[in-house]
């Protein structure tokens, strides 16, 4: 079996569950921080397409949805024969904690090193544009984790 590539994040978000939960899964407002265009369908087996900022498309299917509690769906890029649609995981777990939530997110799957690096990056970009709009701030216009739109 081949090697899987894991990124990991946690982060504080001032805002309860409930909040957070919808700005991972409400499509209206998916796009206040991340990608142009959002399609969920909140069920096992149910769509999960996200339109990024440049011409990339990610595309999975929700695996587990727990509301306020936890999201998993697999993910991939369409046109990508190397991260295809459906080809990782991203597991969410929101927690209650010190007044307000605590994100922990797994994206596993990844089948390289420089995969690995990339995601983060992603990672790293929109977890922190997601703190600032689950708490009612705006993260301004999403020109995506290279800054360029």
């Amino acid at each position: 079996m081949p090697e899987s590539f894991v990124v990991q994040r946690e982060t504080q978000i001032a805002a309860p569950r409930a909040s957070v939960f919808a700005f991972l899964t409400d499509p209206e407002k998916i796009v206040q921080w991340m990608g142009s265009e959002a399609t969920t369908e909140m069920h096992p087996g149910g769509l999960y397409l996200l339109k990024g900022v440049g011409s990339a498309t990610a595309r999975g299917t929700f695996r587990e949805v727990v509301p306020v509690h936890r999201l998993a769906y697999s993910f991939g890029w369409e046109g990508n024969d190397e991260v295809p649609p459906g080809s990782g995981l991203i597991e969410i777990d929101l927690i209650e904690h010190d007044g307000g939530t605590l994100l922990r997110m797994t994206h596993s799957g990844l089948p390289s090193a420089t995969h690995q690096a990339s995601h983060a990056k992603g990672w790293a970009h929109y977890i922190g544009r997601l703190t600032l709009a689950a708490a009612g701030l705006d993260p301004g216009p999403d020109r995506g984790p290279n800054g360029t739109r």
